[in-house]
């Protein structure tokens, strides 16, 4: 059993930046690939970032790559997101999720994460 926590969520300003953390607990935190996730009012849950269990290889979609950066500290059990340039459109609940797989290309599908948190509201005003 792995619990995860999210906390850094809030009210920016478009432009701004911020970083959510994500305090994991439980089972070994260094054999889980890691990832963020959102869900927009009304819309699917939506993949965002995901990094493997090593921390080598990170893997964003197309519409945060280049602003968003996930990493992880295995020493404190936390996965963080960086988010610079932050855009109303980024506006919404963020979700943390422990996965055991391995292969990067199905990092990007909810189906394949274990455990979740209980999300983070990120709002960003225009």
């Amino acid at each position: 059993q792995v619990r995860l926590v999210e906390s850094g969520g809030g009210l920016v300003q478009a432009g701004d930046s911020m970083r959510l953390s994500c305090a994991a607990s439980g089972q070994s935190f260094i054999t889980y690939s890691m990832a963020w996730f959102r869900q927009a009012p009304g819309k699917e849950r939506e993949f965002v970032a995901a990094i493997t269990w090593t921390g080598g290889t990170t893997y964003y979609t197309d519409s945060v790559r280049g602003r968003f950066t996930i990493s992880r500290d295995n020493a404190k059990n936390t996965v963080y997101l960086q988010m610079n340039s932050l855009k109303p459109e980024d506006t919404a609940p963020y979700y943390c999720a422990a996965s055991k797989t391995r292969l990067l290309p199905l990092l990007k599908l909810a189906r394949n994460y274990d455990y979740w948190g209980q999300g983070t509201q990120v709002t960003v005003s225009s």
